[in-house]
């Protein structure tokens, strides 16, 4: 027999509720139409408590958790994150809101209690190749319920959000909302929505499958694993279905542990069930499936007692107490006599089985095809029965192979089956672990491709400027490339090996860091397309880069999403090299703005996309060059999607970039005789440069900081205690101007009597002060920021900032030139785009360097309605021909 496709996470596919009536005594809003249900009287599944009208029972089509795994169409594991509070959200399996601190996966929209975890299925977003799958088209990914209040369905332009229950389904990569019946009418193929220029479609990024996880290739912190069934890592044992905590039982009623197999006795992993007392032993039986989520026919299942003590149990789970028995002297739990505590379901042997195989990644008509199991069935045998199904009779059998897939909710694992091994005894085996775990495992008929191994290992944190001869010195194999290696390993054991061993290692007292990174296959890239390449510093703006980075990987595919505290801005610009045409966008404050437009001039001859734009999001405490280019004084929870709109539509602009060449080697005074000479170092400028009193402020806030991380999560903070540093220094006297000298395109240049020389090159400084003044002044030209000049200014003291930033007085102009060379008397502290040090004596060679950056303007545009953003993303189908911009 054969079964048609269905669509990817199709909620349109058969439910499999266990519905019942019940009694209501408050009212309860409908999962299918979100209204209240009157009469007190509707329908509950006992399983994952969808509750409907009676009306509406005959157009459920959200499938129930219980038979969710089998209507997956491709497996794939969720990736959790650290646990938190959810406010408004609701569990996927059991369907109630969340209270405590509960998980979400950090790819998708899937929200769970942790004790529901076991019995989610693997539906995450798909979000590369694993080697053998090629997509011709990309369908929806339907996730149900958590929509926004004012979600609006695309089919019927009503309603479909609720902030009552869980309701609706939203495509995950498009966004598009819609009822759940009314999805069915949608085409299933997707676009990608608005941000389809922006998305890196899965189709173009292979990761062939090897021993990495989906958090090592996604950069994602791995979450602790709470024990399966329990409430923590702890392992504590879960209660029943939907999170109520079991109080004593009614008069008449008694409360069972259920284990399910032998792996759940091991673990201490039960559900608990309440049944009457005098409840047959059928009757606890389907309670106990129900609690376990286990859809099978429970006329092959019985509940075998399980032995009290601790040896017993131990002994039991290992299998080697013999077979349990249902009974004892006649005696069945729900019987009313003395019942055991614990009981376990097991399966009844079988002489034979129907078991579906999938046709793998064969592009065939059908989802499956089913076949009877007998013992004398193997893999073999099965392949050789299941190839004429599929219409691949003529093909030699030698080419195919039988592949076992459990289904986890955390990994995915895929087991080549031997030729000669039993399917029967296989299938048994599994059932005597678990017996849930059958309807999570999946036989594949695959083609036996010779896949060579290949993993790209990014190695960052190595000592700069070695030879790759010095690099092969230390990890036995390399390519150097400024600190950084990226090892191509061909044996997936050898690079989970080299990747354990690397992300422990240290080099020179410096910890290295070990990334998985992906194939990208830019020649599949759509003609339209320019990816956006996302950095985020998850350290800036207090909690919201955090935020922002489980954001994005959300709207985007999380493979061009990247964390800057882990490797840096080498591992993306590595991935992104061959892309013809891709944009950036870097979520930090100015000094993480400067480090990635640092990154991207040094490694701008290895891109393919020489000169991409670069967006800001500004999370800094300044963040002066974002209220230049229109992105705001600072990231204050706009909604991430219409931040990506923002992006593609934005302007681009071009901005001089500055070197700044520091050279200590002659010592100003005596005093500084005896002092190391410091050896010369170039850094960058993108902002302002400031020497003296500017300076001093930076590096007594940069301490402070360096100090107490923990108390600068907040940018009024940050400002308060700039306040405070400055109204100490307040009375402070450098004289600035006999310590320094100063030369503008060779010439010298008299400085007047100030405390701080700042050199700007664009029309902001200190959180969107203008220092320079709008007056107009037929000394110097109109300053702009791609002119290739700098304007010097000078400050007097802490009073004349204050007043420069209260908008009251300008800075003192004193040049304007494009090569300058500063001489430091004495040591004196330097900050260059908000990055403060103490630099001795010696000289500063401001001069431009190379050419220009091309940067990304906020276009001028209307405020959107609220509300609007979202449903944005559900824009009709892609448009024809669109510019790649």
């Amino acid at each position: 027999a054969a079964a048609p496709v269905p669509p990817a996470c199709s909620p349109a596919a058969a439910p499999g509720h266990s519905f019942r009536k019940v009694t209501l005594t408050k009212p309860t809003f409908c999962h299918l139409c979100s209204d209240f249900i009157w009469g007190l009287a509707g329908f509950l599944c006992d399983v994952c408590n969808f509750m409907s009208h009676e009306k509406c029972l005959k157009h459920v089509r959200i499938p129930c958790t219980s038979v969710a795994p089998s209507l997956v169409r491709v497996p794939v594991a969720h990736c959790f994150g650290p646990r938190g509070l959810h406010k408004r959200k609701f569990c996927a399996v059991c369907r109630k809101v969340l209270e405590a601190p509960a998980l979400h996966c950090e790819v998708c929209e899937l929200h769970l209690h942790p004790d529901c975890v076991p019995f989610a299925c693997s539906d995450c977003r798909q979000c590369h190749q694993d080697g053998h799958q090629d997509h011709d088209t990309h369908h929806h990914h339907w996730r149900e319920g958590n929509l926004p209040s004012g979600a609006r369905c695309e089919v019927c332009r009503k309603t479909c959000g609720s902030s009552d229950v869980l309701a609706g389904v939203r495509c995950e990569w498009c966004g598009v909302q819609a009822h759940s019946l009314c999805s069915a009418a949608l085409a299933p193929e997707c676009g990608f929505g608005r941000l389809r220029s922006l998305v890196l479609p899965p189709a173009c990024v292979r990761l062939l499958p090897g021993g990495f996880s989906k958090t090592q290739s996604f950069r994602i912190v791995e979450a602790a694993e709470p024990g399966e069934g329990g409430d923590g890592a702890d392992g504590s044992a879960a209660v029943g279905p939907g999170r109520e905590t079991q109080a004593t039982p009614e008069s008449g009623k008694q409360t069972l542990k259920i284990f399910d197999g032998d792996d759940a006795v091991r673990r201490s992993q039960f559900r608990l069930v309440t049944v009457s007392r005098l409840a047959g032993a059928e009757e606890v039986l389907e309670a106990a499936l129900r609690a376990h989520h286990i859809p099978e026919d429970p006329g092959h299942l019985e509940l075998c007692r399980l032995p009290p003590s601790s040896q017993a149990c131990d002994a039991w789970a290992g299998g080697k107490a013999g077979s349990a028995v249902i009974s004892e002297e006649g005696r069945s739990p729900g019987s009313g006599e003395a019942t055991p505590e614990a009981w376990v379901i097991r399966a009844l042997p079988r002489a034979q089985e129907v078991l579906k195989i999938y046709p793998g990644w064969l592009k065939v008509g059908v989802a499956y095809v089913s076949v009877r199991v007998t013992p004398k069935s193997t893999a073999r045998s099965v392949v050789l029965e299941v190839l004429p199904l599929l219409g691949r009779q003529a093909e030699s059998p030698e080419s195919f192979q039988l592949v076992e897939v459990a289904m986890g909710c955390r990994h995915v694992q895929r087991t080549m089956l031997m030729d000669e091994q039993p399917l029967l005894d296989r299938l048994q085996d599994i059932r005597q672990m678990s017996v849930r775990q059958v309807s999570q495992t999946r036989f594949y008929v695959a083609e036996s491709r010779d896949v060579a191994p290949h993993v790209s290992l990014f190695v960052g944190g190595l000592p700069p400027g070695l030879s790759p001869e010095e690099y092969s010195s230390l990890l036995h194999e390399a390519g150097a490339t400024k600190g950084a290696v990226v090892l191509d390993v061909a044996c997936f054991a050898e690079a989970e090996r080299l990747y354990m061993l690397l992300k422990d290692m240290a080099v020179r007292g410096r910890l290295l860091t070990a990334l998985v990174l992906p194939d990208l296959l830019h020649a599949k890239l759509p003609p339209d397309s320019c990816p956006l390449l996302v950095f985020v510093n998850p350290k800036s703006g207090g909690l919201k880069g955090r935020d922002l980075l489980c954001s994005f990987r959300k709207l985007l595919n999380p493979h061009q999403v990247f964390d800057l505290t882990n490797g840096g801005p080498l591992p993306g610009l590595h991935l992104f090299s061959q892309v013809p045409c891709f944009r950036v966008l870097v979520c930090g404050g100015d000094g993480t703005v400067g480090w990635v437009l640092g990154a991207l001039e040094e490694t701008r001859y290895r891109l393919a996309c020489p000169e991409p734009s670069v967006a800001i999001l500004p999370l800094g405490t300044g963040n002066d060059l974002g209220r230049v280019l229109r992105w705001g004084a600072g990231y204050s929870g706009e909604d991430p999607f219409s931040v990506l709109l923002s992006v593609d539509e934005a302007d681009a602009v071009l901005m001089d970039r500055w070197t700044i060449l520091l050279d200590a080697h002659e010592a100003g005074s005596a005093e500084n005789d005896t002092a190391d000479a410091e050896p010369p170092k170039i850094v960058q400028m993108s902002n302002y440069c400031g020497i003296g009193i500017d300076a001093e402020l930076s590096l007594d806030f940069h301490q402070a900081r360096e100090e107490e991380p923990g108390k600068f999560t907040s940018r009024l903070h940050n400002k308060g205690v700039y306040v405070r540093v400055g109204l100490q220094k307040i009375s402070h006297s450098r004289s600035l101007h006999k310590q320094i000298r100063l030369q503008v395109e060779r010439q010298e240049v008299e400085l007047p009597s100030i405390e701080g020389l700042i050199f700007i090159n664009i029309p902001s400084w200190g959180s969107g002060a203008d220092l320079w003044g709008s007056d107009s002044d037929t000394r110097f030209e109109k300053p702009r920021m791609d002119d290739g000049l700098l304007e010097v200014v000078g400050v007097t003291g802490v009073v004349h900032m204050g007043q420069v930033q209260g908008g009251l007085r300008s800075g003192i102009r004193i040049a304007q030139g494009s090569y300058f060379r500063v001489t430091l008397l004495k040591a004196t502290p330097v900050q260059v785009d908000g990055e403060p040090w103490v630099q001795a004596p010696g000289h500063m060679i401001i001069s431009a360097a190379g050419p220009k950056v091309h940067m990304l303007r906020k276009a001028k545009q209307k405020p959107r309605r609220a509300g609007t953003t979202r449903d944005a993303r559900a824009d009709a189908a892609p448009a024809p021909e669109s510019d790649p911009r």
